[in-house]
């Protein structure tokens, strides 16, 4: 493996010279700075992490704590992993995922040993027990998830109360007075998945004063589970001509369901689901959606994140809370419902 000192031989300067061009900690001149970078990429150099880790007590690793739930659908979680590394890598910093089922303890961990240089919390509960070691630990933290207390932290997350709202205001405008709202499976809830009972709640609530009927039901994590639910929801309220999916199990079902039971949509069922646009890719879904933003969410975690670690000033910073506005992204699923047949 190439060195510094490789590096510095082949741009014809000395070391010292060659690691302010690579850190840029000190003003180089730009013909030297492009000399030293280009030696470095012929070099295939990397810096030695453990060198930089005592030279500037920084170890350039982000830790990022996610679990894989059994009720909750892996390739869902899959994309906001990926938006908190893949943004992790353009600002230079390596990623190191914990899934130990004891999350505080996992986090005293890395944290006590200075294992990185700040930390990234997803799967939050209202009551998360994580936090308070957080708040404590000298590194820096952010959230892609909404607690009770959100003090001390950087927090981000999707408004799903005005999700919520915005799913039902769009079917109650086609004229839909009648809908399924089907949720994350009641683990999820009991757990503390506050994200689930903000968008539910939301729902029901604007239902009520626009006088529409709305089933609200906690759904499965997966087939056949899920399609046999989804099945017995439509057997059981045949008038409903509306289907809300805040579950991507169910969304991603929901095709082989329609197509079995003969229904089209938008002409005999409109959905609106809850997801990201990639995800709806992958699974092909032909439904109109609510963004839920995952890669989004996880880059504004992390860049925040390191806006704290590499800046005293910016340590000293107000903590935030911010919300990413739902988009509704049109696939053409809803429509007005179909007037009932004539007596």
């Amino acid at each position: 493996m190439a060195t510094i000192g490789d590096v510095a031989r082949e741009a014809g300067v000395s070391r010292s010279t060659a690691s302010y061009a690579l850190s840029g900690k000190r003003p180089i001149s730009e013909e030297v700075r492009l000399r030293v970078l280009a030696a470095a990429e012929a070099l295939a150099y990397t810096p030695n992490a453990g060198a930089r880790a005592l030279a500037t007590s920084q170890t350039k690793v982000l830790g990022l704590l996610a679990q894989f739930h059994e009720d909750e659908f892996a390739p869902a979680m899959m994309q906001y992993i990926l938006g908190v590394t893949d943004t992790a890598r353009d600002l230079g910093y390596d990623t190191l995922l914990v899934t130990e089922a004891d999350g505080a303890r996992a986090l005293r961990r890395i944290t006590d040993s200075r294992m990185v240089d700040g930390v990234v919390l997803m799967n939050i509960a209202q009551e998360d027990s994580r936090l308070p070691i957080l708040r404590a630990a000298p590194q820096p933290g952010a959230l892609v998830g909404l607690p009770g207390d959100c003090s001390g932290l950087d927090v981000f997350d999707l408004d799903f109360e005005e999700a919520g709202r915005g799913m039902v205001d769009h079917l109650h405008r086609l004229g839909h007075r009648e809908l399924i709202l089907v949720s994350q499976p009641e683990h999820v809830v009991e757990r503390g998945g506050a994200y689930v009972w903000r968008l539910r709640d939301a729902a029901l609530e604007r239902a009520r004063q626009l006088g529409v009927t709305l089933h609200a039901v906690y759904g499965e994590s997966r087939q056949p589970a899920v399609g046999r639910l989804l099945n017995a929801l439509l057997d059981a309220h045949p008038s409903a001509t509306g289907l809300l999916i805040n579950n991507e199990a169910a969304a991603a079902a929901l095709p082989s369901v329609t197509y079995e039971r003969g229904l089209r949509v938008p002409e005999d069922l409109s959905v609106i689901g809850r997801y990201s646009a990639e995800f709806a890719a992958t699974f092909s879904l032909p439904y109109s959606f609510i963004e839920s933003a995952p890669d989004r969410l996880g880059a504004m975690a992390v860049r925040q994140l390191v806006r704290r670690v590499e800046s005293a000033a910016a340590r000293t910073e107000p903590f935030v809370v911010r919300f990413i506005s739902p988009e509704l992204v049109s696939r053409g699923s809803t429509a007005p419902p179909k007037a009932p047949p004539a007596r």
